[in-house]
Order: structure tokens, then sequence, then C-alpha cells
């Protein structure tokens, strides 16, 4: 990669169409071949002439105007780097409005902007990365609930089996899965490293995440996935005390035929 950063392609642009995609569970930045790099934390490189995308190792790339062809042209070139693709298309959309003398906010779902940055840009690219991966583990998540309250509904009726308890089982532990992979890969509660050398951009960056509820929807998700662990804790704890009662049912059965056996040798072989 060269050493000296390239000019920003999107300077002097009054609106700018910002998309959001999730390509997979992680992208490899190692395997990057040689481009036009802009900044790292998080990597921000050219497209085109005019355009730009941040990568975000997560799996999440921001693309800044590109046109469909160079979009498709684009996301084409990425697969090498892409980590266990994902099949669903999960996508976040805006517009990025420059307005010098107007105060930055979101508007409806475009954001205003005073300048068009880079670094403001960055922080874009962070709030939609995280929203768009927020996105794919609510719906997972929500999926492993449905799937468990059939299940938990025959647990409280007493129906239970090792049949049932392998399945809520299976279920429990792919939501478990997601929450691993979100707390290890995303770390959704920690600011963007980019804020540590801008701080002044920290009341931009906190409207952001506002607007798009990144820290309500992530607690949420976190309290979900309590519910699960505490769920999986309490039908492990239940099948082991029902396999203990049964190992002592089985101990008590054996004294008995042992009694009965001895019993019989004294009154009936004598």
């Amino acid at each position: 990669m060269p050493g000296a950063h390239p000019a920003f392609p999107l300077a002097g642009k009054r609106q700018v169409r910002v998309r959001a995609r999730l390509l997979g569970e992680r992208l490899d930045l190692r395997a990057l071949e040689a481009t036009a790099v802009l900044a790292t934390q998080p990597l921000t490189v050219s497209v085109r002439e005019n355009g730009c995308a941040v990568l975000l190792r997560y799996g999440v790339v921001v693309l800044f105007d590109l046109a469909p062809l160079e979009e498709v042209a684009f996301l084409d070139s990425l697969k090498p780097l892409i980590v266990q693709p994902v099949a669903e298309t999960v996508a976040e959309e805006t517009e990025l409005l420059v307005r010098p003398d107007e105060r930055e906010r979101i508007q409806g779902n475009d954001i205003v902007l005073h300048a068009l940055s880079l670094e403001r840009l960055q922080l874009v690219a962070e709030v939609l990365g995280r929203s768009v991966v927020l996105d794919r583990y609510e719906k997972r998540i929500d999926e492993e609930f449905d799937r468990v309250e059939p299940f938990a509904l025959n647990l409280r009726q007493r129906r239970f089996s090792p049949k049932l308890a392998g399945q809520v089982l299976q279920h429990l532990g792919g939501a478990l899965l997601s929450r691993q992979q979100m707390v290890g890969r995303v770390a959704l509660a920690d600011k963007p490293e980019l804020l540590w050398d801008h701080p002044e951009l920290e009341r931009f960056y906190s409207r952001l995440e506002d607007e798009y509820e990144i820290r309500e929807r992530h607690l949420v998700l976190e309290q979900k996935m309590e519910t699960i662990s505490r769920t999986a804790s309490t039908l492990l704890d239940l099948i082991q005390a029902r396999r203990s009662l049964r190992v002592e049912w089985y101990i008590v059965i054996l004294i008995v035929v042992e009694i009965l056996l001895t019993l019989y040798e004294l009154f009936f072989r004598s």
C-alpha cells in the first residue's frame, strides 16, 4: 500500500448516497491487495475516481457514492476477503447532505452535515455498520426465541423428554453462539477509536448513535441473550436432576432385587 494517502474523492460534493452491506462474519483485511487507502481505523479506500468505501472487520462494507455497476464490481473484488459469507441481504441506506449554514442533524432518512470530512464519513460508516450487524443479530435471536417457545410450553406442562431437551439445547446453543460472535467481534458498546484523536466529533457521533438507537438495541439484545443463557442453565440443571433421580431409582431397584434374591436363598432353598 502506498505511504501517502490519495486525495479525498468526495471533496466538494453536496449530496452523497450511502449504502452499508453485511457481507460475512468478518473481513480478512490483511488479504486486501494494494489499493488507494485514504485512512485506517477504520480502513477507508478510494473506489474509482469519485467514490470510496469503509471496510469494517466484522463483515460490513459501507459504500459512498458508488454507481450500481461500480458497487457490483467492488463487492465482487471483496469476495476473497469475506470469511463465512452470509446468504441474506442485510443493508442500511441513507443520504449525506452538506449544508454549511445549518446545524448537523438527522432529517428523515438523511444526515445533514456542516462539511463532508473524511472523519465524519468514517463515523457515519461506524454507526451504519453497527446498525446492520445489530439488525442481523436481532433477527437471529428473535428466530431462536420463536423456536424455543413451544418447547418451553411443553416443559411448563411437564411434558419432558430427553429428545425435547436436546432440541431446546440445540436452539439455545445457536443463540449463545450469536452472543459470543457479537461480543467478541463487534464491540458495540465501545467508542470508535477515531474519537480518541478527534474528540470534537463526539457530539456528532452521539447524535448518530442515538438516531439509530445503537445502545438501546444493544441493551435489549443483551437482555434477550441473558434470558437465553439463564434458560439454558436452568434446563441443564433440570436434565441433571432428572438423571440423578433416575440413577437413584436404579440403585434402589438394585438394592430391592438384591434383598429379594437374598430372601429367596434363605427361605426357599433352605
